[in-house]
């Protein structure tokens, strides 16, 4: 399979190759998480809510394949657009290094998951739900990382269909696979509401199958290869994945302490933003395929010097996200009742769902831009400053502010959702400052330019070290 070089060429016409599979990859795992909140729902408002918490800890499994599919896009898409025949060598170390760090995730998975539980949740139906849920999930997790991973691999080559086809298929195989585990056919009544984990477990194992086809098969893996483990690409890879997957943990620390300050107000609180949350992401999926084809076209052209380049994939991808999520926030606002109705039929957890989609849909633009601030500091190779935005933005400020609205101000469960907003919004500014000061330094600058002798590209003018 070639790969698309992306440092020639219109720009917009790689964001539309790119970001338009993306997109409709996202929309297909999105729709597989909609179906397990439907049939959760089926069962009762406490299966939706054990569902809602047990993902907030295997999230933790996912930041980490998000982490290294955020670095195999980086380390592969630069090694490309340098021309240096690294690009095998990184690979394949990199699926290595998902392989070990997978077999680990599991047992501290194991061991850990049921003490996580415990924090977000009450003694209850609820959280025995959740802890069963998980026991079975957490197998599943070698096949998240390492297909997180190998299409970290496909994505810095230009290939994102790979995964839209993966997506598609393990859609449709949840669609039948829930129904069969949950209530059985025939003489076998199924096993309930564990039977959407074991869907997920079935599901996964497949995609991954796939997506190391399709790997094996890429121009990106025709060279030298090494399995065996080499410390310092090892290295280099958690350098550029680890910082990625603790900004991810830290989101997962933010819906903890969203979930701590919901607990107060009962599982109905709790399931309403389980199943909110699903919702907002659909129509975050143009912002994650825009931005998520920002960090392969930035890191080729990166690689390559090609500073001007990045510069103007930057500002496209900007303006289309905002002009895109400022339609999404105007749907939001009128259709999230109906919405919510779509997935339960309490009016309680519809009236609660429905008040956190309306806050949180004047903040979809701001969202869009974070997501292409984040792929440009990866594809710098800058991941930490991921970190420091998300420990602030996730961390320091949704506990700060949803402090403030709900005991300070009392404004019960809303108040919850202006401390998001609050913390959303100051941290994109933060983040505007990191991402400016950073081209500044590697590139002479994102959004201002920085008068000085000879081309913009020329490498003695530029400090790559801030």
């Amino acid at each position: 399979m070639a790969r698309r070089d992306l440092t020639t060429g219109s720009i917009p016409g790689h964001f539309r190759a790119l970001a338009i599979p993306t997109a409709i990859g996202m929309v297909f795992t999105t729709l597989y998480n909609v179906v397990d909140v439907y049939y959760a729902g089926m069962l009762s408002t406490e299966a939706q809510a054990g569902l809602a918490i047990s993902f907030q800890v295997f999230f933790v499994l996912i930041a980490i394949g998000f982490g290294l599919s955020t670095a195999m896009g980086a380390l592969v898409g630069n090694a490309l657009g340098e021309k240096s025949e690294r690009e095998s060598v990184i690979a394949s170390q990199g699926l290595s290094f998902g392989l070990i760090v997978a077999i680990l995730g599991v047992g501290l998975g194991w061991v850990f998951s049921p003490a996580l539980i415990g924090i977000i949740s009450e003694p209850g139906a609820y959280r025995d739900a959740a802890n069963a849920y998980l026991g079975l999930l957490i197998f599943a997790a070698p096949a998240f990382l390492i297909s997180y991973g190998a299409n970290g691999i496909l994505m810095a080559q230009g290939d994102t269909k790979s995964m839209q086809y993966a997506n598609i298929g393990a859609f449709f195989a949840n669609v039948v696979l829930n129904p069969l585990f949950i209530f059985g056919l025939g003489p076998w009544d199924g096993i309930g509401f564990n039977g959407i984990a074991l869907s997920t477990l079935v599901s996964q194992y497949s995609v991954m199958a796939f997506i190391l086809w399709r790997v094996f098969r890429s121009e990106a893996m025709q060279g030298e290869r090494q399995w065996k483990p080499d410390l310092a690409l090892f290295g280099e890879i958690a350098g550029q994945a680890l910082p990625a997957s603790f900004a991810m943990i830290v989101m997962m620390i933010a819906g903890f302490v969203i979930q701590f300050f919901l607990k107060g107000f009962g599982g109905e609180a709790v399931a309403a933003y389980g199943v909110a949350l699903r919702i907002e992401q659909l129509l975050l999926l143009p912002a994650f395929g825009l931005t998520g084809a920002l960090l392969p076209i930035a890191s080729q052209n990166f690689g390559a010097r090609d500073f001007d380049r990045v510069r103007a994939a930057s500002m496209f991808c900007f303006k289309t996200g905002v002009i895109l999520m400022l339609g999404a926030a105007c749907v939001l606002w009128f259709a999230a009742g109906p919405a919510m109705a779509v997935f339960t039929d309490d009016p309680e957890v519809i009236a609660i769902g429905k008040s956190y989609l309306h806050v949180d849909g004047f903040i979809l633009p701001v969202y869009v831009m974070l997501f292409a601030i984040n792929s440009l500091l990866q594809a710098f190779k800058k991941p930490v400053y991921t970190l420091w935005i998300s420990l602030y933005r996730q961390g320091i400020g949704v506990a700060l502010f949803a402090w403030l609205f709900v005991r300070v101000f009392d404004l019960g469960y809303v108040g919850v959702w202006f401390g998001v907003a609050t913390a959303v919004t100051t941290g994109f500014v933060l983040s505007l400052v990191i991402v400016e000061w950073v081209a500044r330094h590697l590139m002479g600058g994102l959004f201002l330019t920085v008068a000085r002798e000879g081309a913009s590209n020329t490498p003695k003018l530029i400090d790559r070290n801030p």
